[in-house]
């Protein structure tokens, strides 16, 4: 037996004798691992403010959550390909957080409605907005192992394009709809900008 094997057994000797088990691996919750959300639980703070208590819990589909938040997060009026990063960017971060979800004053919930995640006012869908998550809903992008992460994004300047943003695993907004609008750069490439070593999936 080698010396690792033995230290090894001696460990988990000690761990019966004390009390205390080995925590069994964590498996990462990758795309391959992991369905799409059904559902997903939303914390209403009274008018949308991050600070406010917790009014209550809705629980609503999670397609339906994201066509709800893209208009609030994006702007309606700009560039398909813009709105389908846009798209993209919301579904995973709500993804993400459907997978850690928290406790506050004993409210269990995946996301709130505030800029403390994303905004989300119920029945705000629209229907450019809508289209882009339903076109882009059997896509994801992900690192090449499959782990699901928060695509981070801020607002970034108005008309700019984000340089300050690209490279750094967080998309500027006004940004997308340059890159979009001006440089005629397909959602997929403009992703790509500001999340390198990402990829696109099918789901």
């Amino acid at each position: 037996m080698s010396w690792f094997r033995r230290v090894g057994f001696a460990m988990t000797g000690a761990a019966l004798v004390s009390g205390w088990s080995m925590a069994p691996p964590v498996h990462a919750q990758t795309l391959f691992n992991t369905p799409y959300p059904t559902v997903i639980r939303v914390v209403i703070r009274a008018y949308n403010n991050p600070t406010a208590p917790i009014l209550y819990v809705q629980t609503l589909g999670f397609e339906e959550y994201c066509e709800d938040v893209l208009p609030n997060e994006w702007i309606p009026s700009w560039n398909e390909e813009a709105l389908k990063a846009g798209a993209i960017a919301v579904k995973m971060f709500a993804w993400y957080w459907t997978l850690h979800p928290r406790t506050e004053n004993g409210w269990a919930y995946d996301v709130d409605n505030t800029t403390n995640y994303q905004t989300f006012k119920y029945l705000s869908g629209q229907y450019k907005t809508d289209l882009a998550i339903q076109q882009t809903w059997n896509m994801v992008f992900v690192l090449p192992d499959g782990a699901i992460k928060p695509l981070q994004y801020r607002q970034g300047s108005a008309h700019r394009p984000g340089y300050a943003y690209i490279g750094t695993y967080i998309m500027s907004q006004w940004g997308t709809e340059y890159w979009a609008k001006v440089a005629k750069l397909p959602f997929t490439q403009i992703l790509s900008l500001f999340y390198p070593g990402y990829q696109v999936r099918w789901v």
